[in-house]
């Protein structure tokens, strides 16, 4: 199912066109360079024969001949990366996990516009935002007990740059199949479009399972899936409308669903995407261990043409994993972007960027590296959260801004840091 982009994200079409203005001036200069060096080179040229005319020899010898080196052309290379190579940006986050504080974050009015002010450029500039939707959009109540958020919190992910919404994880039946019903509809209404997840098997069948977006001519392919829904399962009739890894998804997660998984993997690779990402609600939850399935069923993706895994559900960071020849990458768990910070290991998660490129000249498109950035959830002295990029706050803190955090909040950052970087890249 195509996602159209342009349409939906002003901000992103404006923020090409600065791109595009940007390269034209690379290219004005780029040209004007090249002209003062060809005149550069046709005066020594000139001075050279000249010389060689005084000599007696009016030929111009082979070893005359100038050529261009090839660390100027890579030069050039870096400069107009538009003409010949495509960068995009995917960003995605952990787990919004949606409790009380998180609802009450928003105040009397819902307004969760602060909530993600801090981590608006992670979200904003990158070209395709995915964000986990740990909870439903059911209407009040509203809280920990529902796991319903308020509309309002969608339209503020939708403000602060995210496109995507992961459906495919231990929530997404929270109120039975219709109360994901509502849940779609409401994603779509704030503009943001949802993946792994669908109303019936009409829609799971039209769409194929999965998610193209055409991002300024690369075209990229997700799909989303789920290790089960917090013990429960999809009743007769409704077994399309969720993405699951496993056969036995409802208890002990044992049998890889190989079969369900290929055939929404076979239909995207039909559609013949230059990247495929898949967004996995996997491994187990406070747990740093990768279980046997999990290993197959990264096997299996990587096989079936999947390029990145994107973990979540375990609320811990975990390890990243890039192949740079292969041009694939795996990263087992993001942490939990937002939730009550409450348990050691959940205050601190990573938003990753992964960077695509494709080659305009050949169409061939790889991973060729990704960053992250550790973020924190900050618990105000009211109870309400907010997340916050980690190492700009404390070094807000350290330079002492008026509207910094507490000491308390500071060297909890400290060691946090310290944990995310060890639990990315583990000895």
């Amino acid at each position: 199912m195509a996602f159209d982009m342009d349409e939906m994200h002003r901000r992103r079409q404006e923020r090409e066109q600065q791109r595009q203005q940007r390269a034209q001036q690379q290219r004005k200069m780029i040209f004007r360079l090249a002209v003062a060096g060809a005149v550069l080179i046709a005066c020594g040229i000139l001075i050279f024969v000249i010389s060689r005319g005084d000599s007696g020899n009016g030929d111009l010898p082979s070893a005359a001949v100038t050529t261009v080196p090839s660390q100027t052309s890579g030069e050039q290379n870096q400069q107009t990366p538009g003409s010949l190579a495509t960068v995009v940006h995917f960003a995605a986050t952990g787990d919004l996990n949606i409790t009380d504080k998180v609802v009450a974050s928003g105040g009397m009015n819902y307004d969760y516009t602060k909530t993600f002010m801090d981590v608006l450029p992670l979200l904003a500039q990158a070209d395709l935002t995915a964000v986990n939707l740990e909870g439903v959009l059911c209407g009040a109540p509203y809280g920990t007990a529902t796991a319903s958020a308020p509309q309002t919190l969608m339209t503020a992910l939708t403000n602060a740059g995210v496109d995507l919404v992961q459906m495919a994880n231990s929530y997404a039946i929270k109120n039975g199949v219709s109360g994901l019903r509502a849940t779609l509809q409401n994603v779509r209404g704030a503009g943001l479009h949802p993946v792994g997840a669908f109303a019936d098997k009409e829609e799971f069948e039209k769409t194929g399972g999965y998610t193209i977006c055409n991002v300024r001519g690369v075209k990229i392919a997700l799909v989303a899936f789920t290790k089960g829904m917090d013990g429960m399962a999809l009743p007769a009739g409704s077994e399309s409308c969720v993405n699951v890894l496993y056969s036995d998804y409802s208890s002990t997660y044992k049998q890889v669903n190989t079969q369900g998984i290929t055939k929404v993997l076979r239909a995207a690779q039909k559609e013949k995407p230059d990247v495929t990402i898949a967004l996995l609600h996997w491994g187990s939850e406070y747990n740093d261990n990768h279980s046997k399935t999990q290993q197959e069923i990264r096997k299996l993706m990587l096989a079936e043409g999947v390029d990145a895994i994107i973990g979540t559900h375990p609320h811990y960071v975990q390890e990243m994993e890039f192949d740079a020849g292969a041009g694939t990458f795996v990263a087992y768990s993001l942490g939990e972007f937002l939730g009550d910070a409450s348990r050691a290991g959940t205050e601190y998660s990573a938003v990753l960027d992964l960077e695509i490129t494709k080659d305009n000249a050949t169409g061939e498109t790889k991973i060729t590296g990704y960053s992250y950035t550790p973020t924190f959830t900050v618990e105000e002295e009211d109870g309400t959260v907010r997340v916050v990029r980690l190492e700009a706050a404390m070094a807000a803190y350290e330079a002492g801004h008026i509207q910094r955090v507490s000491e308390q909040t500071y060297n909890k950052m400290v060691y946090a840091l310290e944990r995310v970087q060890d639990r990315v890249t583990p000895e």
